[in-house]
């Protein structure tokens, strides 16, 4: 068995003296291991490091077996997302949710987000409102997705303010007014209205609430797995660019 594809690096596990067992998430494989026989040599050691892009072909004598990787670089992120706690976390966020896929269930259309995603992250100004985008694309690809076009009660697609915590649809103002206590805020960079500002770390934690909410009832299952922890991290990380002026987050640490 062989095949060749690309893939991103979500976790890289040694195992005796010089290989690993390192974790991507493909294109077209999905997320797939496979054991690294000179994984800490000096010039492996920097391309199996979280977040970079590769090059990878497996082999195996049969294809449940967990099969050998040949790994060249392609993108190298992983120093960039360390310069920022911004990056970082949500670098660390991103690859926590990617684990908890199913192993050799390919996602070729979130593959492209999350590529996307972390090309972008160490901006601030778009960090946040793309881990939230990139969470509901996670949740609609496991079959969660929300409905936030029209509202629940009303039909209407203007003016849409909270979204339901039991059925993940959205509610304009009008229906929600007796309700308010009970549903979850609609964050507006999420509608069609948009706003005339962008996005604030308010905004953010606003829409990490709302996938947050739907990431427990639906993705930790049996498993009772909580949220990653950089998450909050990121969102702290956050709050503190915003603070310092809204920088590219060095030395946010």
């Amino acid at each position: 068995m062989e095949w060749r594809d690309e893939g991103i690096v979500l976790r890289v596990r040694p195992t005796g003296e010089s290989a690993a067992v390192v974790d991507l998430m493909t294109a077209a494989h999905g997320r797939h291991a496979g054991l690294v026989r000179s994984a800490r040599s000096r010039r492996m050691q920097p391309v199996l490091q979280p977040g970079n892009t590769v090059d990878c072909v497996w082999r195996a004598r049969l294809d449940e077996q967990l099969g050998l990787y040949r790994i060249e670089p392609l993108v190298s992120r992983a120093a960039a997302l360390m310069e920022s706690a911004v990056a970082s976390f949500a670098a660390a966020t991103l690859t926590a949710h990617m684990a908890r896929l199913p192993e050799r269930d390919p996602h070729p259309a979130l593959y492209q987000l999350f590529a996307l995603v972390m090309d972008h992250v160490s901006d601030p100004a778009l960090a946040g409102p793309l881990l939230v985008r990139f969470e509901l694309a996670f949740l609609e690809e496991q079959g969660f997705g929300l409905d936030l076009v029209r509202c629940a009660v009303t039909g209407a697609e203007e003016g849409l303010t909270h979204v339901s915590p039991r059925t993940g649809r959205a509610v304009c103002r009008q229906a929600a007014e007796p309700w308010l206590d009970r549903l979850l805020p609609l964050p507006r960079f999420l509608t069609d209205s948009g706003m005339n500002r962008p996005p604030d770390a308010d905004d953010v934690a606003e829409g990490l609430q709302l996938t947050g909410h739907f990431l427990r009832l639906h993705m930790a299952g049996e498993r009772d797995e909580g949220l990653p922890e950089a998450r909050s991290l990121f969102l702290s990380a956050l709050r503190r660019a915003e603070a310092a002026g809204g920088g590219p987050g060095r030395g946010d640490f």
